[in-house]
């Protein structure tokens, strides 16, 4: 898989053990890499890059939500007190993240930035698996909000709890997997795992509607899958965890996607809600919001730390529960043919990563491009991901103008998603 983690060397060795010039001098070797100390400080947050990035997308979300469309006020009220408490949810992780990191440096969980090799911040120890600080932050909100919103005899608490429950289980595979990394064929397994709880939970419809160009063919509007749903919403789950795992190995990129994707889901689901008179319609995409405004604002606050240049790595216990998060939302909230239209560009990444994936090709531990410390410009390589392919389309890049451009790249996925389905509405459904 597609990793930027590199824990294992204790040395860095260069391709050539000395450079020797015309003058028959040879140059020494790199700095062997330094030992930071555990008490040593981590960069701090990159609060006003995070400030503009949340006014550009949550700003269209928050003016839906109260001046756009008229919502009822006892759909607003929870949906504004689960956005308090991830605000104070995004400070708390702000907090947080330097106090774990240094508890993770103690216990030698740490890795060094491939793609800042051959220069001094390549040397420079970085505390991993931080995606655990923003997961756990996730579930007390999402806890504290369940005590404040849920009525003990409400029929949403029994899925609500599913979804943490897999969510949490998902979180805690990822951990593991970061600690004893194991290979990725039980990678694949993983996630399946973890979605147990909720498909075990699930009492929803298992109902799909046909597009009404098929109705003359299929002789139905509705078409009841029964079992076969459940088989398709465990695919999904496995799909969406993997996914943003894969896509990954450059500064700020897994949390920079989730923050792109999660932000296009509340859109999505304020809209929803304002356009609907059905309750239970309603309640589905609220349910979604009470989700996903804590993943919003936590991996927000991750992304200070994670975007370029990174003073933390989120580790696989991120991408997995960000992953799952966002599977169960699409799940629960009734629109996972939105949310993998969302997935547009992991759905690329996934194709383009199928021969090594399965086998067909070579597939090396980290299918990063090559770094060239002279100039500082990523050069794409012939693996089969997303962030290697740009780079064979469009040419050299720094790793900080990719992370970016490969960002804006999701966010044109959710903009044609939207675009297909106010085209679409009517006609295809």
């Amino acid at each position: 898989m597609a990793r930027k983690r590199a824990s294992e060397p204790t040395t860095i060795k260069t391709t050539k053990e000395a450079i020797v010039t015309s003058d028959k001098e040879t140059k020494p070797p790199p700095p062997p890499p330094r030992e930071t100390s555990n008490d040593q400080p981590i960069a701090p947050p990159k609060k006003g890059f995070i400030f503009k990035l949340s006014l550009l997308l949550i700003a269209p979300y928050f003016y839906l939500l109260l001046f756009h469309y008229q919502i009822q006020h006892d759909l607003i009220k929870p949906i504004l007190i689960n956005a308090g408490l991830s605000l104070a949810g995004f400070f708390l992780t702000v907090k947080l993240i330097p106090v774990a990191s240094k508890y993770v440096l103690k216990r030698n969980l740490f890795g060094y930035d491939i793609n800042k090799k051959g220069t001094p911040q390549g040397t420079v120890k970085v505390p991993e698996s931080l995606g655990i600080v923003v997961a756990v932050v996730f579930m007390v909100l999402t806890i504290v909000f369940q005590f404040l919103n849920f009525a003990p005899d409400s029929n949403w608490l029994v899925e609500y709890n599913a979804a943490l429950a897999s969510i949490c289980f998902m979180t805690l595979l990822g951990f593991i997997d970061d600690v004893l990394d194991v290979p990725w064929r039980v990678k694949l397994l993983l996630p399946s795992i973890a979605a147990l709880p909720l498909l075990m939970a699930y009492a929803g419809h298992t109902t799909i509607i046909i597009p009404k160009p098929l109705v003359p063919y299929i002789g139905l509007k509705v078409l009841d899958l029964g079992f076969i749903y459940k088989i398709y919403m465990w695919f999904l789950a496995i799909f969406c965890t993997n996914c943003i795992n894969i896509h990954a190995g450059i500064n700020g990129l897994e949390a920079g996607q989730t923050v792109v994707i999660a932000s296009a889901i509340l859109i999505h689901n304020v809209m929803q809600i304002g356009a609907s008179a059905d309750p239970e319609y309603q309640q589905a995409h609220a349910f979604s919001v009470y989700l996903v405004q804590p993943l919003l604002a936590t991996s927000l606050a991750l992304l200070s730390y994670n975007w370029y240049p990174s003073s933390v790595f989120v580790g696989d216990t991120y991408t997995y529960f960000a992953g799952m998060t966002m599977a169960v939302v699409g799940i629960l909230g009734h629109f996972s043919e939105t949310l993998l239209i969302f997935f547009l560009a992991q759905v690329l990444n996934f194709l383009l990563s199928v021969p090594q994936l399965f086998g067909f090709r070579h597939c090396p531990r980290h299918r990063l491009p090559r770094f060239d410390p002279q100039t500082g410009l990523l050069t794409g390589t012939n693996d089969g991901t997303l962030v290697n392919f740009y780079l064979r389309m469009f040419g050299r890049k720094t790793e900080n103008s990719l992370c970016v451009h490969l960002l804006l790249v999701q966010a044109l996925g959710c903009c044609i998603c939207f675009g297909l389905r106010y085209l679409l509405t009517g006609w295809y459904k």
